[in-house]
């Protein structure tokens, strides 16, 4: 394909909101390091300031990108393996060679340049999990097929977790919402989502009341089925609420083992970070801190926010890991809840985006990847928010496109263009 055709197939719409993202990003990443003070000169461009090494970050995106673009577009599903066996083999090496950061051993370091290898092993994995969903003799049904593709997503995550790196490892759940699309069972999601809710409910009530409480659940659906439910043979009837009163002694079962977990297994500083997620207040001063500094930022901004470069809890540092992992916070402070709608809603045109281009993908390797590419950015948007605003625990993951870092915003941008490479080449795959 002529690099005119390529200019002229790109999606430049998903282009446009990627060039707002990053150039917000930018901005907000500055209002993050600015100080007010007068008789201190600074500018958006120094070199010694994030915003400036923010602004190298994204020269060298732009270069990946035109990379990115003068490869055949053949080439990714063709190398899609090799290239997942090498982010394997620089993950196992960054166990023994990597730099501890915030306890973690995670990053690859060559003088000041640093690189984490977890943040390219979601996207070096997408492209292994679309070859082989995409291959014409796998079928999903098979246990060969979903024992291969278990192998595929937890290989990278078991050496993502040996380097202490647990919000990396959680991103790989996202993968879950594409191996819906071939077939997983809903009620796998059903269950994870009870889950979550019953883990929730284990935190904020005593054990034996919530066990309690879901026997008079279980009841209560028993006797409403008898009622409801005309012509009941009494050996059905019984069955079911054998099956009923079963699935309630194993909520209590895990009701109790987190509560044994929570206050029994896990070290005092683990406890606070997962308990500060229910009631911030028990620890002010430690793992509640972050959050709550990060929810009086952004309601102080109010409903138009305090302005650019304008916000206190900004400017006094009041709220750590601001540009990065609570970058959301700056865009609540300064620009209210009118600018995080706006950035909300753009997230969501971006993955509809996604999404729809997925959708018209004719070769099954590109579409898997672009469901991939989707979900990872929807779990990343997701978490990055709701922990800023107290709704998931701090698990330390950037907002796509938005955060200060590198590895972030190199990974997050050969994500998309590759996917937007093969979007380009559609029509090509239908010639061949």
């Amino acid at each position: 394909m002529r690099d005119d055709s390529l200019i002229r197939n790109i999606d430049w719409v998903t282009v446009l909101l990627y060039a707002l993202f990053i150039t917000a990003g930018w901005l907000n990443i500055f209002a993050v390091v600015y100080d007010p003070d007068p008789e201190v000169k600074q500018n958006i461009f120094d070199l010694h300031l994030n915003s400036g090494k923010q602004l190298l970050w994204i020269g060298s995106a732009f270069i990946l990108i035109l990379m990115i673009f003068a490869v055949d577009f053949k080439f990714y599903s063709a190398f899609a393996y090799v290239l997942y066996a090498f982010i394997i083999l620089v993950l196992i090496a960054t166990i023994f060679i990597g730099l501890e950061i915030n306890g973690s051993h995670s990053w690859i370091g060559i003088g000041d340049f640093r690189v984490q290898p977890a943040e390219f092993a979601k996207l070096f994995t997408a492209l292994a999990l679309s070859r082989y969903l995409g291959d014409v003799n796998t079928k999903f049904e098979r246990r060969k097929t979903r024992l291969t593709v278990a192998a595929i997503l937890l290989t990278p995550c078991i050496f993502i977790l040996l380097q202490n790196e647990t919000g990396g490892v959680l991103v790989f759940s996202a993968f879950i919402l594409v191996l819906f699309r071939e077939g997983l069972s809903p009620w796998i999601l059903i269950i994870g989502v009870a889950s979550v809710a019953l883990f929730i409910f284990a935190l904020i009530f005593d054990p034996l009341d919530l066990a309690l409480g879901i026997l008079l659940l279980a009841a209560i659906i028993i006797v409403i089925r008898m009622l409801t439910v005309r012509k009941l043979k009494a050996r059905t009837m019984f069955l079911s609420s054998l099956i009923a009163v079963g699935i309630a002694f194993l909520c209590i079962g895990f009701v109790f083992s987190v509560d044994f977990a929570i206050n029994h297994v896990l070290k005092e500083h683990q406890r606070n970070r997962i308990m500060v997620l229910v009631n911030p207040e028990i620890d002010k001063r430690g793992q509640g801190y972050q959050i709550n500094q990060s929810k009086v930022a952004i309601g102080s901004g109010g409903f138009a926010g305090q302005g650019f470069l304008q916000g206190t809890q900004t400017k006094f540092d009041f709220v750590p890991e601001q540009s990065t992992d609570f970058i959301f916070c700056t865009i609540g402070e300064e620009h209210g809840w009118l600018g995080c709608t706006v950035l909300i809603v753009l997230y969501i045109l971006f993955l509809v985006r996604l999404i729809n281009l997925a959708e018209r993908q004719k070769e099954k390797f590109a579409k898997l990847y672009g469901y991939c590419v989707a979900s990872i950015i929807f779990f990343h948007f997701m978490v990055n928010i709701g922990m800023t605003i107290g709704v998931f625990p701090i698990i330390g993951i950037p907002l796509p496109f938005f955060s200060y870092g590198g590895s972030s915003l190199w990974s997050f941008t050969i994500l998309l263009f590759i996917f937007l490479k093969l979007d380009a080449h559609r029509k090509q795959v239908l010639a061949h």
